[in-house]
C-alpha cells in the first residue's frame, strides 16, 4: 500500500515552484492515535507530503528519466501543528537542480496563514535508471501511477485554465 499525503496541486511551474493542499480528516485513522483525543498531524507525514510534492517538481523537470530518492533532510522547523479539521498547504521551490539532484525549500500553511507552520529543506538524489534498476527492478518504487495522478489532474486543471483564458474577451 502506498500513502499520498498531497489531495491535489494548487499550482505547478515546470522546473521551479510547486503548490498542493492536504485535507487533513478524522478518516485518516493516524491521526485517531497521535495522539488521543487530540489528532495532530505527525511532523514527519507533514515533511513526506512535502517531500512527494518536492519529488514529482524534481523528476518532472528532467520527464522522470530517473529514479529521485530523497537523501537527506538538512534542515526541519515546526513553528506549530495541524489537526483533522484543517488544510495543508506545501510550497516546494527548487533551490539547486544538477545532474546528481536537487535541493528544493519547503514550507507550509495552515488554513490559509501567511506565516508558515514548517520550513523544511530536502535533497534528492537521482538514482541513473540503468543502475537503479540492477539495485530495485525496473518497478519505480518512488512514484507509482496513483501518485502521478494527482500531477496529471494538475496539468489537466492548467490547461483547462490555460484555454478558458485564450477564449475570454480581452485577454
Amino acid at each position: 500500500m502506498r500513502w499520498i499525503w498531497i489531495d491535489k496541486f494548487l499550482e505547478f511551474r515546470s522546473g521551479s515552484f510547486a503548490r498542493a493542499v492536504k485535507n487533513l480528516t478524522l478518516a485518516e485513522e493516524h491521526l485517531h492515535d497521535h495522539y488521543p483525543g487530540f489528532p495532530v498531524m505527525p511532523a514527519s507525514l507533514i515533511i513526506e507530503g512535502m517531500a512527494q510534492t518536492g519529488g514529482i517538481l524534481v523528476g518532472e523537470a528532467k520527464n522522470f528519466e530517473e529514479k529521485v530518492v530523497l537523501a537527506k533532510i538538512p534542515k526541519a522547523e515546526f513553528h506549530g501543528f495541524a489537526c483533522a479539521g484543517d488544510q495543508l498547504v506545501y510550497e516546494v521551490r527548487i533551490l539547486d537542480l544538477r545532474a546528481e539532484g536537487a535541493v528544493v525549500q519547503c514550507q507550509a500553511f495552515v488554513n490559509g496563514s501567511s506565516e508558515p507552520m514548517a520550513d523544511v529543506e530536502i535533497v534528492f538524489a537521482h538514482l541513473d535508471n540503468s543502475r537503479a534498476n540492477q539495485i530495485f527492478g525496473p518497478k519505480n518504487f518512488v512514484f507509482t501511477r496513483q501518485l502521478l495522478g494527482v500531477l496529471d489532474l494538475a496539468k489537466a486543471q492548467q490547461a483547462s485554465v490555460e484555454k478558458s483564458g485564450e477564449a475570454s474577451p480581452g485577454s
